[in-house]
């Protein structure tokens, strides 16, 4: 233990080991020494001459030697210098920290009386060196370990230290320890060769009981906050919660153990729509604002914890919303005051705050008075919490055109009106948001009071499903109306092909009218094409569904497509790693993409980039995406994006319309898009198109993801995987499945079987009757399936194959099939229609086999389908 002395009778050891002579004694023997060289001259000078103003000019010349050396020295000078060591060594002296300077071996140069009292030492002799005296504490020679260290590398640094005996020895009454800092740091003198430390020593014992008495009196503070009978919570600028207080914690049944700062969000705690009545509390930049709301708290248990805020909101200097502080009362009562005053405004408060409807009470003016929370969240951006407190117009959350009527109704019911019809608006900051308003009049109101209640109800989504109800009525309609059309129309096409074909048979291409014949059947080929594309949109056509890679499809199409669109539009298709399957007909969807692509090259007369785009689409992102009618599944998208001149929006609801174009006469039929619609829509897919005028427009094809079962699997394995060219107009289900076009033009079409031809068009009749004719088959005809059961009947079964119309009088095509199969099981039959070969199949047995021939056909592909069915 180091030796105990009185406290404050230490003298002042100013220990300074690199101190010189003083400069008076240097003085005064140089003094001597020039003083006795003067006289030495003056005797020699005297020697060889007696001249007294000789020996007076050696005497002057001596005393300006003597100034010359004086001033060389420092002690007299013509121009003083500072004294700047002495005002340094004055300074250190009178610093009140302890300073120590030491040597590289670690012995002690310079130390100053702060030191010495710090230390304990009365002489000179007595001062310690910093590493001895701080090397008996294992705390304390590991602050100076790291210091010395940090000192040896030229650097600086400092550290705090805590002893149980004072370092001067003094003892002290108080049983708590003490505390030191030490600073370190390099120093290097022109003078010294080898750099010097520099230490400096302070006892912090005051300054950390101080802190100690600062951190206690917060930690009451904190504990206090804590235990509050009330709650109480801080929300940072993202509405995170960055402290919740124990008695809110217990209340919403939160474990603060497991609780850190921005965890939870401040909308994870709030029920219902409370969150519009604390973001309606919004600060001017800069500046704070409070307001007291009273909303429910949703406990973690589920449960509603109706409370009233004290909800104080700042603001950044640029207006952002800040931080927050929040005081939370608890507004349930005790069990026993159920029927007080306060019981009962706070079930009317959940109530009014909880309802699904947004309710607004105005005077006779229509002007604002009280509101609740649904309303601040339906109607954000047309009226803030700053309106509410200056009773604004309640008009202003429609817009424009619409006040008029709801002022009116608002009137009505200040009169006293009861029965006032609805007003049906739009928000006034979003027009695409329809709302109902309900005004009720408010009898035996206090005068300046309410006036009347008005009650609103979102009606966006059943203004969506009207408007998609009323679109899908009105595709339906016209693909309805197309589909009979096509229908009717195949009839006739196929009579004029018919006959085309019989009177090409009587003529020699050399003849004059087999130009004119071949002209005929060329533009009922054409006529047929946009029969096809009808029955397309109505989605009455035959599909042929395979499964499919997109990549591998648009892949195929890449050439093609860069064909048709010229050298002006540069191509980029996008591919997505790892997409998806889908289940539609190759044929129909290559039609999709070429005209798409063609209608994009048609928008962009000087060029531009056209992008096929593919991705894959979980159902959840299909949920977010808002698409009206498309189902939360996962899809394949297929985008079509181009840079052309756009489509203009009162255009958007009419593209997929039949014979609607924008295009020029003699440049569009307008059944392009149209065809477009029927196909994606018979493939169980949806198609959005997204256009701005002057950027492009971009079609989003959803397709839905095919997942291949078993069965599928070992089906795809055992075929050969080539695909069948799509039937040209007349070739039966089976007959473009596995033929070769050289089979095709070399095949015996003629034959001797028994034909049951059944149509109830006369014109296609007669001609089918005579073109089978010609290749020798015997036929028999009939106008109905009640006339063709008689003359199955009549000639007991001696029919080898029926060919029947499937739309008929009486009796149509599938029940004539079905009342034959009842005597005839292995009679052939093939169906003939202008209609889907599913849009009747599905009536049939699964079992049901049959051949189909879709309409108009000609000469060739009638025969051609006859003898395929009967080879088969």
């Amino acid at each position: 233990m180091a030796q105990k002395k009185p406290a404050g009778s230490y003298p002042t050891p100013i220990i300074d080991r690199n101190a010189k002579p003083g400069t008076v004694v240097r003085l005064v023997i140089l003094g001597i020494a020039l003083i006795a060289a003067a006289g030495g001259i003056i005797l020699v000078e005297g020697r060889f001459s007696s001249s007294f103003g000789l020996g007076l000019l050696f005497v002057l010349s001596m005393l300006g030697v003597l100034y010359l050396l004086l001033h060389f020295i420092g002690f007299l000078q013509v121009l003083p210098k500072g004294g700047g060591d002495e005002l340094s060594r004055l300074f250190l002296d009178s610093h009140p920290e302890g300073v120590i300077v030491t040597d590289g071996r670690g012995r002690v140069v310079y130390a100053n009386q702060a030191y010495a009292k710090l230390t304990g030492a009365t002489t000179a002799e007595a001062v310690q060196s910093i590493e001895a005296l701080l090397s008996r504490d294992n705390m304390a020679s590991e602050a100076l370990y790291r210091l010395a260290n940090k000192v040896r590398d030229g650097a600086e640094g400092q550290e705090e230290f805590r002893l149980i005996e004072r370092l001067d020895g003094v003892e002290t009454d108080e049983a708590s320890p003490c505390w030191y800092r030490l600073k370190a740091r390099s120093l290097r003198m022109e003078t010294v060769r080898e750099p010097l430390s520099v230490w400096q020593l302070s006892d912090i014992t005051a300054e950390r009981e101080e802190q100690e008495g600062v951190f206690k009196q917060l930690q009451h503070a904190i504990d206090y906050l804590d235990h509050a009978p009330a709650g109480f919570l801080s929300v940072g600028e993202d509405r995170e919660i960055v402290y919740i207080n124990a008695t809110l914690a217990e209340w919403i049944g939160l474990d603060l153990t497991s609780f850190t700062p921005g965890s939870i969000r401040l909308g994870d705690i709030i029920a219902g729509d409370g969150m519009a009545l604390i973001d309606s509390v919004q600060a001017a930049p800069g500046l704070n604002k409070t307001a007291s709301l009273d909303l429910d708290m949703l406990a973690r248990d589920g449960r509603s914890l109706p409370v009233r805020l004290v909800h104080n909101a700042t603001a950044t200097r640029d207006g952002a919303p800040g931080e927050s502080r929040t005081i939370v009362l608890q507004r349930s009562g005790k069990d026993g005051d159920s029927d007080t005053a306060a019981s009962a405004e706070m079930r009317f408060t959940r109530f009014f705050n909880n309802t699904p409807m947004a309710i607004a009470s105005v005077d006779s003016d229509g002007r604002i008075l009280r509101t609740n929370a649904p309303f601040l969240k339906m109607f954000s951006g047309a009226v803030s919490r700053d309106d509410l407190e200056r009773k604004a117009p309640f008009t202003q959350v429609v817009q424009e055109p619409d006040r008029a009527g709801l002022q009116m109704a608002i009137a009505d019911a200040a009169r006293g009106i009861a029965d006032i019809a609805p007003v049906d608006t739009c928000h006034a900051a979003n027009g695409e948001r329809h709302f109902r308003f309900y005004v009720t009049a408010v009898i035996d109101s206090p005068a300046g009071e309410e006036a009347a209640i008005i009650y609103a109800v979102e009606t966006t989504e059943q203004k969506a499903l009207e408007a998609q109800m009323a679109e899908n009525q009105k595709m339906n309609a016209v693909g309805t109306l197309a589909g009979g059309i096509a229908h009717d129309f195949n009839n006739v096409l196929t009579a004029i092909l018919l006959s085309a074909d019989h009177l090409l048979l009587s003529l020699r291409p050399s003849d004059t009218s087999f130009a004119d014949l071949m002209e005929i059947k060329r533009n009922a080929n054409r006529a047929a094409v946009l029969v096809r594309q009808l029955l397309a949109f109505s989605r009455k056509q035959t599909m042929r569904p395979t499964v499919l890679s997109m990549t591998d499809v648009i892949g195929d199409l890449r050439m093609l497509v860069d064909r048709l669109t010229g050298a002006d539009v540069k191509l980029e298709i996008e591919y997505a790693r790892d997409l998806w399957l889908v289940k539609t007909d190759l044929g129909q969807f290559e039609q999709v993409i070429i005209n798409l692509a063609v209608n994009a090259r048609d928008a962009m007369p000087e060029g531009g980039v056209l992008t096929i785009r593919t991705s894959n689409v979980t159902g959840e992102e299909a949920g977010d995406l808002n698409y009206r009618g498309l189902d939360p599944a996962d899809y394949v998208l297929v985008e079509v994006q181009d840079e052309g001149t756009g489509i203009a929006p009162e255009l958007m609801d009419k593209i997929f319309e039949p014979f609607f174009t924008t295009k020029d006469i003699g440049k569009g039929t307008g059944l392009g898009l149209s065809m477009v619609y029927g196909i994606i829509k018979q493939s169980g897919g949806y198609i959005y198109p997204v256009s701005e005028v002057g950027k492009g427009t971009t079609f989003r094809i959803f397709l839905p993801r095919h997942v291949e079962v078993v069965e599928e699997a070992a089906a795809s394995k055992a075929d050969t995987g080539a695909r069948a060219p799509e039937p040209a107009s007349g070739e039966t289900k089976t007959a473009a499945a596995d033929k070769k076009p050289a089979e095709s033009e070399t095949r015996d079409l003629t034959g001797a079987a028994t034909v049951l031809l059944v149509e109830d068009e006369e014109a296609v009749r007669r001609g089918g009757k005579r073109m089978l004719e010609t290749r020798g088959y015997s036929v028999h005809e009939a106008s109905s399936g009640v006339e063709a059961l008689e003359i199955v009947r009549e000639l007991e079964g001696a029919i080898d194959i029926v060919v029947s119309d499937v739309v008929m009088p009486e009796m149509d095509g599938p029940t004539l099939l079905r009342e034959l199969r009842k005597d005839y099981p292995d009679l052939k039959f093939i169906f003939v229609s202008g209609y889907a070969e599913e849009a009747f199949a599905k009536n049939l047995p699964e079992d049901a086999n049959f051949g189909f021939l879709p309409k108009p056909f000609s000469l060739k592909q009638l025969a051609t389908a006859v003898r395929e069915v009967l080879d088969d």
